[in-house]
């Protein structure tokens, strides 16, 4: 059977995806890129803001239109809070919640009677992710979330803390290694929680995966500032941990952070930095902010701003505040407007890209290791550009001859120049 896969949103959906395609190949099943081609399209869908829950459902609706004959079958945070609704939706044949996610093959081959091969008479495959372009595997390591931010749904939508087997963890990078992956990223609800259910932790895990595993890359996704130990930047030592770090802030002002429920203030949160960056040369930063919360004021505003410049990230992943239904802060007084959150959040996107452009500026004459990916579509007969990411997660770019292949190769590079979009270094092969 032809399969194919889509998703949306997080990290966690993409590593959830990259093992749906492990398991349905392993039953001798075929994943096609071409939703119209394909017997059976499975969605992972997203519900963290308003706009995510708008695209699932349009994305939903538009794999039926263009192959009405496949079965269709979606998983994911959108499809989990509303799961009556979800079924009214037309042509969904099948609906996963997320705490069955893990046997979501085995549940889509009895629904629709897929006859399986024996595991001995199936050919190994290349990875998903190069099939797909991308070259980092996001290698899910745990689910749910004890805490509850007042503005997070996805706690709701994922449920209780669960933890993979950490020898599981360290065979599924050793498979993806064995073709081809050199990255890969550890990712979760909640990451920092890792092994809270069976005498483990985050440390213990990335300890456990550099000693059992030759993968060249290993990297964290989001972890929370309050779960990290005093000595846990020490691991950073080993070349194999890439020296970056996403570190969710969501406001830069403590009164703010308290209406959130964040267990962390900025005092805190400026400690954590200082003590990575004194470590570890080189470590990079990056983080998220949420524009608009609940009664935030213009002094709250600017109090945020100015702590924000004052750590200096690379970058930002800035969200609009979404109320969504089941959150404490979706009933919190003095909801703000789309236009104050608009004009906040290009306020913010001003100084994101300043930042971006001195940090790395910074970097220029450098020389560093690259982790190449792909071809970009705009390069021509003779010469094609490159993309490639830096250990501390710098985004570079080279121009080579076209009989020269990069792709999924990690070759050095000296950082020329800021190119003209601010957002990445033009590179020279060493």
């Amino acid at each position: 059977m032809q399969i194919n896969l889509r998703t949306l949103g997080c990290r966690l959906n993409e590593a959830e995806l990259e093992r749906w395609a492990q398991d349905f190949q392993a039953q001798g099943h075929s994943i096609t890129l071409d939703p119209e081609t394909a017997d059976l399209v499975v969605v992972n869908t997203c519900a963290v803001t308003q706009e995510a829950a708008r695209k699932s459902r349009q994305i939903i609706r538009r794999t039926r239109r263009v192959n009405p004959l496949a079965k269709l079958v979606i998983s994911g945070c959108y499809a989990s809070l509303g799961q009556d609704q979800n079924l009214e939706i037309p042509g969904i044949d099948l609906l996963v919640p997320n705490h069955r996610k893990e046997q979501l093959p085995e549940l889509v081959a009895q629904k629709f009677g897929m006859q399986t091969m024996p595991s001995s008479a199936t050919q190994p495959n290349p990875a998903l992710l190069l099939q797909r372009g991308l070259h980092r595997a996001f290698i899910k390591i745990q689910d749910g979330c004890r805490y509850r931010c007042s503005y997070c749904v996805v706690t709701l939508a994922r449920g209780e803390e669960r933890s993979r087997s950490i020898d599981d963890i360290v065979h599924e990078i050793n498979a993806l290694a064995r073709q081809g992956i050199k990255e890969a990223v550890l990712t979760g609800v909640h990451v920092g929680g890792y092994g809270s259910d069976f005498n483990s932790s985050l440390s213990e895990l990335i300890r456990v995966i550099l000693a059992k595993t030759d993968l060249p890359r290993l990297r964290l996704a989001s972890v929370e500032p309050w779960d990290l130990p005093d000595n846990f930047f020490e691991l950073f030592h080993n070349p194999r941990l890439m020296p970056h770090i996403h570190l969710p802030l969501q406001s830069g002002s403590d009164s703010v952070l308290r209406r959130m429920a964040r267990r962390c203030r900025t005092s805190d949160y400026e400690q954590l930095i200082e003590k990575a960056r004194s470590t570890i040369s080189d470590f990079n930063v990056t983080t998220d902010i949420i524009v608009g919360f609940p009664g935030e004021t213009p002094y709250e505003w600017q109090q945020g701003l100015e702590f924000i410049e004052k750590i200096g990230f690379s970058h930002i992943h800035i969200f609009s505040f979404s109320a969504r239904q089941g959150t404490k802060a979706a009933g919190l007084p003095v909801q703000l407007t789309g236009t104050q959150k608009k004009q906040r959040s290009k306020a913010l996107q001003k100084l994101v890209d300043r930042m971006k452009a001195t940090n790395l500026q910074r970097y220029l004459g450098r020389t560093f290791p690259i982790l190449w990916e792909g071809p970009s579509k705009h390069s021509d007969d003779k010469r094609q550009n490159f993309t490639g990411y830096t250990p501390n997660f710098l985004r570079v770019k080279t121009n080579i001859p076209c009989v020269q292949d990069l792709e999924n190769s990690i070759r050095s590079a000296r950082l020329i120049s800021l190119l003209a979009d601010k957002d990445s270094v033009l590179a020279e092969l060493i």
